[in-house]
């Protein structure tokens, strides 16, 4: 008889991803931010994310120094002790005012303790000449309030 063991855990191959320094080159804005989880925190590759100190539906907005090209954008949200009902919407400018926001991402994600806590969205895109991207992120749209959070924000 031949006999193999498998790894029960497969180790994941690394991924090549040049995330760009968000924060070397854009200025950060939310409505809300606990100061124990700093917007700016998610954007850290050892961060531990950013969380609201208000309730309710929440805004964080980059804005670039100079025109960017965005290939891929990825958000990371986990909720591991609260079932609730969280939608994002993604905008993005090639001007530094909201009036010209255009669509790019709207997604809804049902978190629950005992079954999904981590929601990944992870989009390739073709962006060119970039110079706002708007995160709204609305924590719970089916039971009442409850405070935003993000585990990360990388864009490549």
């Amino acid at each position: 008889m031949n006999k193999t063991l498998t790894n029960s855990h497969p180790v994941l191959p690394k991924e090549n991803v040049s995330w760009l320094d968000v924060k070397s080159f854009a200025r950060i804005e939310a409505t809300s931010e606990d100061s124990r989880y700093p917007i700016e925190s998610a954007f850290e590759i050892d961060g531990h994310g950013w969380r609201a100190v208000e309730l309710g539906e929440q805004t964080i907005r980059l804005i670039f120094d100079e025109p960017q090209r965005i290939n891929r954008i990825r958000l990371c949200f986990m909720e591991p002790d609260t079932e609730r009902t969280q939608q994002f919407t993604l905008q993005w400018s090639m001007d530094q005012t909201t009036s010209a926001m255009r669509p790019l991402i709207q997604q809804e994600w049902n978190f629950s303790p005992t079954g999904s806590i981590i929601q990944i969205e992870d989009h390739e895109v073709d962006l060119d000449g970039v110079r706002m991207l708007q995160l709204i992120v609305n924590p719970e749209i089916k039971r009442g309030a409850a405070v935003a959070t993000m585990s990360s924000w990388r864009l490549a």
